[in-house]
């Protein structure tokens, strides 16, 4: 029995012992929750504190992060406001007008955010422009014009090639039904530069046209600037295209496909390299009731001729000529110009509207810019594209 005792007794120790083996651990106590950190909010002005010298043209912009903007502003230094406004979720203020040349401006306001606040703080100096250019256009507002009608920029002062890229992405071009045109940079003959939008193929009838230039505060090189801005809103017309040739010495007036007139002519003498009509597309430029015209090298000065539609800008117009009625239809005997009857003359000159293409053909000297300043159509497209100078 004894032994039987101890073994009970060991057995019993033993069920202790695997009993103190299963119990449950002592609790590790939870590590502490990091600290949120929230960002502060800080802002971003443009053009940067203290930059000098700043082109009118360039964006005014408050930017803010981790927060939102409230009560900005930018003022000149007698307290003119410059006019902006804050984006709908309140992190961008943009200036919706151009500061003035040579002044200072202060920007204020504040950004809120979870983190706190911020100030708003910055100032800025304009350019005091040593030259401005002044920009006009040959299209008017609310005109309607022909199917070859080019855009053209006229500037009153030569633009450097350095600063044609600047001018260039200042000006945009939208039209009411997809048109593909470029700007192209052509000599200029008063003095001055000009840039010129066609579109590939003649425009398609009906097209409305709106033209901006955003020049004002431009850098355009060499210490000058852009004035003002400019803009206008025109309308493609009817589809009016004259075709002239010197070999039938007739031209026809072609109105929506249909031949409207076909008229007896006579074009610029073969006989003389400087009389030849030149052979290409030139565009109705400008028209008047009379004009004076004069040519020292061939005798003549101020001589009257009547219902005058000009066509280059190398002298030569679609004009009444009574003293050639001999040779119209049969001859090509004029100094350049394409001659008709005065009542030819009048019924032409009375349809006639800036921008009509004028095709002239059968002669031995092409339009080149020789020729003057407007011969956008004498140039083959990719070559008028590489013309800009943002290609």
């Amino acid at each position: 029995m004894t032994w039987l005792r101890v073994a009970l007794g060991m057995m019993a120790l033993g069920l202790l012992v695997l009993a103190g083996c299963t119990a449950p651990a002592a609790a590790v106590p939870a590590a502490p929750p990091a600290p949120v950190v929230v960002p502060a909010p800080h802002v971003t002005v443009s053009p940067p504190d203290g930059a000098k010298g700043v082109a009118p043209a360039q964006p005014v912009t408050v930017t803010a992060a981790n927060g939102t903007l409230s009560g900005v502003s930018v003022t000149t230094e007698d307290g003119a406001a410059l006019p902006g406004a804050l984006a709908a979720d309140g992190a961008t203020w943009t200036a919706t007008a151009n500061p003035k040349f040579g002044s200072t401006y202060r920007f204020a306001g504040t950004v809120t955010g979870s983190g706190g606040t911020a100030p708003v703080v910055g100032t800025f100096r304009t350019v005091a422009a040593k030259r401005l250019v002044r920009a006009t256009t040959t299209i008017g507002d609310g005109q309607t014009v022909g199917v070859a009608a080019p855009i053209m920029i006229q500037f009153n002062r030569p633009v450097p090639e350095a600063g044609r890229a600047a001018v260039e992405r200042a000006l945009s071009v939208t039209t009411s039904q997809p048109v593909t045109g470029s700007w192209a940079w052509l000599t200029d003959a008063y003095g001055g530069s000009r840039v010129h939008w066609r579109p590939k193929d003649y425009w398609p009838v009906g097209t409305t046209v709106k033209m901006v230039a955003r020049l004002y505060g431009v850098d355009m090189g060499n210490g000058a600037f852009g004035r003002a801005d400019l803009s206008t809103d025109f309308t493609i017309g009817r589809s009016q295209i004259v075709k002239a040739d010197a070999r039938s010495h007739r031209i026809q007036v072609v109105r929506d496909g249909r031949v409207v007139m076909d008229l007896p002519a006579s074009y610029g003498a073969d006989s003389d390299p400087r009389r030849i009509t030149r052979s290409g597309t030139h565009i109705v430029m400008a028209k008047a009731p009379s004009v004076l015209m004069t040519n020292p090298d061939f005798g003549y000065t101020n001589v009257k001729m009547n219902w005058a539609v000009r066509i280059s800008n190398n002298g030569e117009f679609i004009h009444a000529n009574p003293a050639s009625n001999w040779a119209q239809g049969k001859n090509n005997v004029t100094h350049g110009c394409i001659n008709l009857s005065t009542g030819n003359a009048k019924n032409y000159f009375d349809t006639a509207v800036f921008g009509d293409p004028v095709e002239i053909t059968g002669t031995a000297v092409p339009l080149s810019a020789a020729d003057g300043d407007v011969y956008d159509w004498a140039i083959p497209w990719d070559q008028w594209t590489k013309m800009s100078a943002l290609h």
